[in-house]
């Protein structure tokens, strides 16, 4: 689906699901994870189904991630940042009090 046209510069280094991956800095965090090869970024919570990055402008929530803890995220709306940790999310977290 995507062809990757990395031309040799600067990378940062970012980690999914605690593997570490050097992609190029200014990207959004899906589009990081497609040219990396990571389809799906999370499961629903009432099928499991897999989800990834599908609009990439925010509008569907299909690439919601957790970033440095923090659930809920739209990976097509977080830029890259060296140390950032990204995790797949599985299913609904729980929502606090």
């Amino acid at each position: 689906m995507f062809e990757t046209r990395r031309s040799p510069g600067p990378t940062v280094r970012i980690a999914f699901d605690g593997a570490p991956l050097d992609v190029a800095p200014g990207q959004s965090v899906a589009a990081a994870l497609l040219t990396a090869g990571v389809g799906a970024t999370r499961r629903t919570p009432d099928s499991g189904a897999s989800r990834g990055p599908y609009c990439m402008i925010g509008v569907c929530f299909d690439c919601l991630v957790v970033i440095d803890g923090q659930a809920n995220r739209q990976a097509c709306m977080v830029t890259v940042r060296d140390g950032m940790r990204v995790e797949s999310q599985a299913g609904a977290p729980d929502i606090a009090p």
